[in-house]
This record gives C-alpha cells, sequence and structure tokens, in this order.
C-alpha cells in the first residue's frame, strides 16, 4: 500500500485567543498518511463529534504534545487493513473509541479496558498503540490525538481504537457513542450500577452529561435531576423523560436537590469538568451516597473534602473514565438501546457543519450555545 493524502484539522498552539473563528486555532491542512501497519486500520471518517476534550487541548487546560491532528469521537467505514486484521472487512462501519486497549495489562486482564496501561501511554505521547506516528505534514511528524486524530477525511489508527457498528445507524449518530454516549451511559450503567429507583442527579448537560441523563432514564432511577446553568439545556433535559430541573446559579441549588431527593442524591454525577460542580455535586450527594465525576478540570484542579463527612457518612468519591466501559461490549448494547427508542442519542445532536467551519464550532461550543455539533464529511 501507498501513502494517502487528506485534510486533518492540526493545532499548532495552545491558548489562542477567542473567538476562535478569527484566530483560527486549528488549521486545516493537506497531510499524508502512512499505510496502515501491522494490526492497523484506515478509516475514512464520514463524521466526528466536537467535545469538551478537544477544546480543552485548544484551550491550554489539558495540554497534549504538539502540533497534533485534533479529534477524537467520530464513525466512518474501513478503507484499508493492515497485517493481522482479520476481523473487520473493507467497507465496514466503525466507531472509534479514544481509549485503545491491548487486552493484555493488569487493568485490560481485569476486565477494565477503559484503564489499559499501554493505551495510556500512546495516548500521552501522542501516538498509536502500536508505536509511533502516522501523520506527516511534510517531513514533520504530527501528534495523534488519542488514538484517533479525526478531525479529518481519513485516519490510521490501531484496530483496538475500533468497534464495528449496526450498518443502519448514521455516521453522525454512530460518532457520538465512541465519547459522549460511552461516558455519559457508562457512568450510570458501568460505574455507579444505579438501580430502579435510586435516585440520579447530573450536574453539567453538555454531550456527556446529557447522555447520562438518557442513561438514568432507561435504568429507571427515580427521580432523574438535572442541574445547569443553562436555561436551554435544562428545558432540552426535560423533553427526554420524567426530569426535574434546577438552575446551578440559584442560590439554593444544592437544597433545592436535597428537597427533592429527601435529603440528596443516592448517586450524583459530576459531568461539567469544574471543581466548583464537583464541591455542589458532593454536597448534593445524600449520606451513604456515591458523588461521581466524568469531569476532567485542568491538572492542577483538586478537591477540598472534608475526611470527617467522608468516613462519617460513609460517603463515596468516584472516578469515571469513558464510562468504566469494555467498548466491544458497550457500544453495540447502547446502539441495540437506541434503536428500541429507549436511549434516544439524537436528541443531543445539534447540527451538522463543513470541517473548514470548525472553528467557529468550538466557539459555539465554548459558549454552550449547542450539545453536539457534529463535522461531518
Amino acid at each position: 500500500m501507498t501513502r494517502t493524502t487528506t485534510r486533518a484539522a492540526v493545532l499548532r498552539a495552545m491558548g489562542a485567543a477567542r473567538p476562535y473563528a478569527d484566530s483560527r486555532p486549528l488549521s486545516i491542512e493537506t497531510v499524508t498518511l502512512d499505510p496502515p501497519g501491522p494490526g492497523e486500520v484506515r478509516v475514512a471518517i464520514k463524521a466526528a463529534g466536537l467535545c469538551h476534550s478537544d477544546l480543552s487541548v485548544i484551550n491550554g487546560d489539558r495540554p497534549r504534545p504538539l502540533p497534533m491532528a485534533l479529534g477524537h469521537e467520530a464513525a466512518g467505514i474501513v478503507e484499508a487493513l493492515g497485517q493481522g486484521v482479520t476481523d473487520l472487512a473493507i467497507g465496514d462501519p466503525v466507531a472509534m473509541v479514544f481509549m485503545p486497549s491491548c487486552g493484555h495489562c493488569n487493568p485490560c486482564a481485569e476486565g477494565r479496558p477503559a484503564l489499559c496501561e499501554p493505551g495510556a501511554a500512546a495516548n500521552g505521547k501522542g501516538e498509536l498503540l502500536t508505536g509511533g506516528r502516522r501523520i506527516h505534514h511534510h517531513d514533520e511528524a504530527l501528534n495523534h490525538h488519542l488514538g484517533c486524530s479525526a478531525f479529518a477525511e481519513h485516519a490510521v489508527v490501531s484496530r483496538r481504537s475500533l468497534v464495528k457498528i449496526d450498518p443502519a445507524l448514521s455516521f453522525a449518530e454512530a460518532a457520538l457513542f465512541g465519547c459522549a454516549v460511552l461516558t455519559g451511559v457508562g457512568a450510570v450503567v458501568n460505574t455507579a450500577r444505579i438501580r430502579a429507583g435510586q435516585s440520579a442527579v447530573v450536574v453539567g448537560l453538555g454531550g456527556v452529561g446529557l447522555a447520562s441523563v438518557l442513561g438514568a432514564l432507561a435504568s429507571g432511577a427515580s427521580p432523574v435531576i438535572a442541574v445547569d446553568l443553562s436555561e436551554d439545556k435544562l428545558a432540552l433535559a426535560r423533553t427526554l423523560g420524567p426530569v426535574q430541573t434546577v438552575n446551578a446559579a440559584d442560590p439554593d441549588a444544592v437544597d433545592q436537590v436535597r428537597a427533592l431527593t429527601q435529603g440528596g442524591g443516592d448517586f450524583v454525577f459530576e459531568m461539567a469538568g469544574s471543581v466548583r460542580a464537583l464541591e455542589a455535586a458532593w454536597k448534593m450527594t445524600r449520606r451513604g451516597g456515591t458523588t461521581i465525576t466524568a469531569g476532567l478540570p485542568p491538572p492542577d484542579a483538586a478537591l477540598p473534602v472534608n475526611v470527617v463527612s467522608l468516613v462519617g457518612e460513609e460517603r463515596t468519591l468516584k472516578g469515571s473514565y469513558i464510562g468504566t466501559c469494555v467498548p466491544g461490549r458497550d457500544i453495540p448494547r447502547y446502539v441495540a438501546l437506541y434503536r428500541q427508542g429507549r436511549l434516544p442519542v439524537d436528541r443531543l445532536m445539534s447540527g451538522t457543519i463543513p470541517l473548514d467551519d470548525i472553528n467557529a464550532g468550538f466557539d459555539r461550543l465554548h459558549a454552550g450555545e449547542v450539545v453536539r455539533l457534529v463535522v461531518t464529511f
């Protein structure tokens, strides 16, 4: 196989001034892809969602090695197979997963591929799980974003970054299952293992938070309470099912939640990526309850916890990464629930944009105007 050229959104410096439509931190460049090596696949990207994890790299909250081809939530079609890839075929529809799993390290052996050690190391270095980089701009090697680099017409990824999906699903919808749905629904189903009748409170209604609301409803949680600063997002949450809402800007927001749950939520999910939001979530949790966070604030962020309350109230504080998922198991399950009408993921989509409008799209995401914008190819 020969090298392939493709257009990709490349970040060369973090911390650009807003609006991004003017400063254009992401440059649309023609880059070259190596052919897929052993254990690798080339994918023709059909849709890629704009996520706060991408925004956190652009604004510098989540430093990554630069220059980097950004994007990690996507779906597309298998276009070429590297040596040893026998369980996919050219033409298969696939969703990308931003944490590749080796299948052999201790977390993988324990059934916790979201914590794969070689996968985390490769992502931190901007490489593929199979080692090294496959994207070039002239003689310059570009870093991969979480093994995907999906804001591009094509991508070369590890086979371990892909899950085959139902071909009846549109690619714009399928893209959301690789990040927002895995993380949000998984936090409820896998991390919390919530039971019918237990109360669920979700703080932060971006794509991941609203996916958590969907997961709580599908699991039979009651009551389900959504908390956010945006009245538009609170209104959207109410359309998803029997959801009560609280505006986080209200001075008595914590008291409102505690009243609605008769003393605090059994499970309170923080999905805003803010220490202030996590502090509020902790206060909204009942005695004996569990506070779960999947938000990713800047690396130096710290949470002060009252240890006496932690012990005396038998409280639990848990992190959830990619919804404690097993991608090959969970994505097909969540897609099936969607097809049955029990997990209306399409309600999270705010629209589609072309790749050339991606900087303006991130302005809209930063402003909280959208839940999930999707770049389509």
